[in-house]
């Protein structure tokens, strides 16, 4: 697994949202995009994370800032997970994982003593031209928002 990395362009892609329209990037040019990769929709780690996102939404849209949740689960659970937490961003279906396998976080991971290919945690903002202007990687699913907040505010 090897994660693109700053200064690099991000993958084009299009993905089916919660709602079962296609959103690409490149349809973003113009704003600054955070993609974040999570697991699962709906488990405790993952609901963490989209609800602390939820909650500074609105201060990531005053930076010109639109977040993506990617998962590799279908548009159906997705739409469950944002009317049961009441999400105010996109999220998008990655089923066949070709997006994280393009950002590069597709890979080997290890749980309770198993070892299977799954989708690793971890984020990219993308700048108003489609680069790469920053990878997340270091961070806990509880402070995700603040990590992002401060980087852009840096």
């Amino acid at each position: 697994m090897q994660p693109r990395q700053a200064g690099s362009p991000a993958p084009d892609f299009s993905l089916p949202d919660q709602n079962g329209n296609q959103v690409s990037l490149a349809g973003l040019r113009g704003k600054q995009v955070l993609v974040y990769f999570y697991p699962k929709a709906m488990t405790p780690g993952c609901t963490t994370q989209a609800c602390s996102l939820r909650d500074v939404n609105a201060e990531l849209a005053a930076l010109n800032v639109v977040v993506l949740g990617i998962s590799p689960d279908p548009a159906k659970r997705l739409k469950k997970f944002e009317e049961r937490d009441q999400l105010n961003f996109t999220l998008l279906a990655d089923e066949d994982h070709a997006v994280a396998d393009a950002f590069g976080v597709w890979g080997p991971k290890k749980f309770m003593g198993k070892e299977y290919d799954g989708i690793h945690r971890q984020s990219f903002l993308i700048d108003e031209e489609g680069q790469i202007a920053h990878h997340f990687d270091k961070f806990k699913t509880s402070d995700h928002h603040q990590v992002v907040l401060d980087f852009l505010k840096g």
